[in-house]
């Protein structure tokens, strides 16, 4: 995982996960199937208007294809950055208390207003390396003060060989990259997370990108969240993450960096951005 700063400097253990999550880093610390097609032309400008800088990460503000603009706005990080700590395997948070800040940027990466969350929705190490915030500011008043628009979560499952773009609001840097593929299960440590899109060699993420949106470049729509990469060649272990197939062949890509997928969080929100983990549909791990 691309391990925070602040977990980088007071060396907090990861509890086993192979790469330190692409939380910020102050040396190096990662963020792969075939591409069966040549990626399309670019047909957006992606940019850093949307994305949020942590403590120790990165981060997007975004909408899922139902929401709002009059609800309140959500923040995308993930499960490795959120302030109280790992959550454990097996553990899912819920509704808890947040006063975090986030530092919004503009499409050429300056800080335009700090936002505020008042809860954690959201948050799981296990099959996923989520968080979701929620922020005191609806995407309206975001709008109207700033003139940014959160980035909207794509509904369906990404593609190899999509072009893409990792950005990371900590370091104001943009890495461009294709879907290499996806991996049955990638294992760091003691999590485990399914179906994880492998980057190309390019994407060479690194701590401070954990929680980075990974963007489609065709559509500007969100397709997974920055989280992890093999460092030093290790099997399995903390910043080492290791690809395991169906088979349960174990496979070691030294310098590959990979992301979580999100498509299937939309599904878990109903009307009014509110969380919903019985809904038709939603497949997210429950507490």
């Amino acid at each position: 995982m691309k391990k925070p700063l602040v977990a980088a400097l007071s060396s907090l253990a990861l509890a086993g996960l192979g790469a330190t999550p692409a939380m910020a880093a102050p040396h190096t610390t990662a963020p792969h199937t075939t591409a069966p097609h040549p990626a399309k032309a670019a047909a957006v400008t992606v940019d850093f208007a949307g994305t949020v800088s942590l403590s120790n990460c990165s981060g997007s503000v975004i909408r899922f294809p139902g929401s709002a603009d009059t609800d309140p706005a959500l923040v995308l990080t993930n499960g490795h950055c959120l302030e109280t700590g790992f959550p454990a395997p097996g553990e899912v948070i819920t509704g808890q208390s947040s006063s975090r800040t986030f530092g919004l940027l503009n499409s050429a990466g300056t800080k335009v207003a700090t936002l505020r969350a008042n809860q954690v929705v959201y948050s799981t190490m296990t099959d996923t390396d989520v968080t979701i915030y929620r922020t005191t500011t609806t995407y309206a008043a975001i709008r109207s003060s700033y003139g940014i628009s959160p980035l909207t979560v794509q509904d369906t499952h990404p593609v190899a060989g999509t072009a893409i773009k990792v950005v990371s609001g900590y370091w104001k840097r943009i890495y461009s990259c294709n879907i290499d593929g996806f991996v049955y299960r990638l294992k760091e440590g003691d999590w485990t997370w399914k179906d994880s899109v492998r980057y190309t060699s390019a994407c060479n993420t690194i701590g401070g990108t954990s929680g980075s949106p990974v963007v489609d470049t065709a559509t500007g729509k969100v397709v997974a969240v920055n989280n992890t990469g093999n460092e030093d060649g290790q099997r399995c272990t903390e910043n080492n993450p290791c690809e395991v197939d169906a088979n349960g062949t174990v496979t070691v890509r030294q310098g590959i960096n990979y992301a979580e997928e999100t498509y299937n969080i939309p599904a878990c929100f109903t009307t009014g951005n509110k969380l919903n983990l019985s809904a038709a549909g939603c497949t997210l791990p429950k507490p």
